[in-house]
């Protein structure tokens, strides 16, 4: 059990008690940082964390942000052109839950001392990332259905882990927005599955936005774990609590089955069951095209980042009225 006293910690029923940060030297905060991280203690906003703890949640955490609200980009590209009022109803809900999960991230990474506005001017002057998958365009209906099932399926595997991570404003942020991400992965698996059941053409569709969209969204996991810079020590500080391979694995895993049910094939000549393993062996990702896309070269990288700065630009007014009106009233 564990009390949190401010920036005192007191951990009860085992041999470790973290007090009197402030009178500890470097080295004594840094053992005493890794103690906490070592015995499952969160890491709160007010707690002594290392300048390199936190540069690292601000990177991830930016970028996970950046990542919800570009994402709204190539959905909301059909909402004006869904076949029926339904379906328009759920995407505009799909995308405004977006919207929130990109809020809920930045307000959590406010915690860590950077201003959001400095956030959105690093996305725009392209010194922030975000997810390689929303550079690529939707040009068919299906592209929604495989949005939801692929890219939130992937992000579910991911956040779910994240939502055990050491820095407890992310680790709770992650709760409810895997709640509605795990919604939306069932909404898009259920549109697929019902253009499955229709006509050869709808068929035709869904298959040729699985065939697009199965490669990228295994690359949304990062690089092989040997390429990727920085999870070793996330891992180390369980800001990431599973590396990029495994956490991919368990995407294919569990998706494979899913696509076989509705009649769907995963284009990759490679893919097979591994008796031994108990688990699917697949191809070679092309990590050229991943890297091209990350570097902002992608389908539609200039055409997102155009798409947000004009936002920025066309909302100014609107930031600029509301501050006034709350000015305004505190006088």
């Amino acid at each position: 059990m564990a009390r949190n006293i401010g920036v005192h910690t007191v951990v009860t029923g085992f041999s470790i008690k973290f007090v009197g940060m402030e009178t500890m030297d470097l080295a004594q905060r840094e053992k005493t940082f890794e103690d906490k991280i070592k015995s499952g203690i969160k890491i709160e906003p007010k707690d002594w964390m290392p300048d390199r703890y936190r540069k690292q949640l601000i990177r991830m955490m930016s970028q996970h942000a950046h990542s919800e609200i570009v994402g709204m980009l190539p959905e909301g590209n059909w909402i004006t052109r869904a076949p029926s009022l339904s379906r328009k109803l759920t995407l505009l809900a799909k995308v405004q839950d977006e919207a929130g999960h990109g809020l809920y991230i930045y307000s959590a990474t406010e915690t860590l001392g950077i201003d959001r506005l400095e956030m959105i001017s690093q996305l725009h002057t392209g010194k922030a990332k975000y997810s390689s998958i929303f550079n690529y365009p939707t040009t068919n209906w299906a592209d929604i259905g495989t949005i939801g099932w692929l890219v939130d399926g992937a992000a579910i595997v991911n956040q779910t882990a994240l939502a055990k991570c050491s820095y407890g404003p992310y680790s709770r942020a992650m709760i409810r927005i895997c709640k509605e991400e795990n919604f939306h992965n069932k909404q898009g698996y259920q549109l697929l599955a019902h253009m499955m059941e229709g006509t050869k053409q709808q068929r035709d569709m869904a298959q040729d936005s699985l065939n697009r969209w199965w490669w990228p969204s295994l690359m949304m996991f990062g690089p092989s774990d040997k390429d990727s810079p920085n999870s070793a020590e996330l891992m180390r500080w369980k800001v990431k609590m599973h590396s990029n391979d495994f956490l991919r694995q368990r995407f294919i895993d569990r998706t494979v089955p899913q696509a076989e049910a509705i009649g769907l094939r995963i284009p990759d000549p490679k893919l097979r069951w591994n008796e031994e393993t108990q688990h699917y062996d697949w191809g070679e990702i092309d990590w050229d095209e991943f890297y091209t896309v990350i570097k902002g070269n992608g389908p539609c990288n200039r055409q997102r980042m155009q798409a947000r700065v004009d936002a920025d630009v066309r909302g100014r007014w609107v930031r600029k009225a509301a501050e006034a009106y709350a000015k305004k009233h505190m006088n």
